[in-house]
């Protein structure tokens, strides 16, 4: 009668791999996590409101014209187009939240601001069509 001798089970290579995984699931959470005072790419009105009331700056990028029928009391006017050469008007030491008429030139005016270093900014979901559907508060004029 022979007696066999069982092999030692190698699990060394599931360590490795499951080291390997927990390593890049850390990776992925750091790569991913916002800068810090970075703003999500877009919020809603509700929080724009609640944002605005705690201090937050308002920047509107519509056209004058646009701006006078209809905008946020406070809010600051540099339309889309001029942003670029007025960019030094925008603060830096306070979040920025930007409005236009849908979302899609505030969004537009996040992503130049931010690749000017300004992390504190985000786009207004809807613009003032979705905030006057919401019932906020707007005023009208210069």
């Amino acid at each position: 009668m022979s007696v066999q001798k069982s092999k030692p089970k190698n699990n060394s290579k599931w360590i490795v791999l499951g080291l390997i995984a927990i390593a890049a699931i850390i990776a992925a959470v750091l790569l991913f996590k916002p800068a810090p005072g970075t703003l999500p790419a877009t919020i809603t009105v509700q929080q724009a409101s609640e944002r605005i009331a705690n201090g937050a700056y308002l920047l509107d990028v519509r056209q004058q014209s646009e701006y006078d029928q209809a905008h946020v009391n406070g809010a600051v006017l540099i339309p889309l187009d001029q942003l670029s050469a007025r960019i030094s008007e925008v603060p830096t030491n306070q979040d920025i939240l930007i409005i236009c008429h849908s979302g899609n030139r505030s969004a537009q005016a996040r992503d130049l601001l931010r690749a000017a270093g300004l992390n504190r900014t985000t786009s207004i979901d809807g613009g003032i069509t979705a905030w006057m559907a919401a019932g906020l508060p707007v005023v009208s004029g210069p």
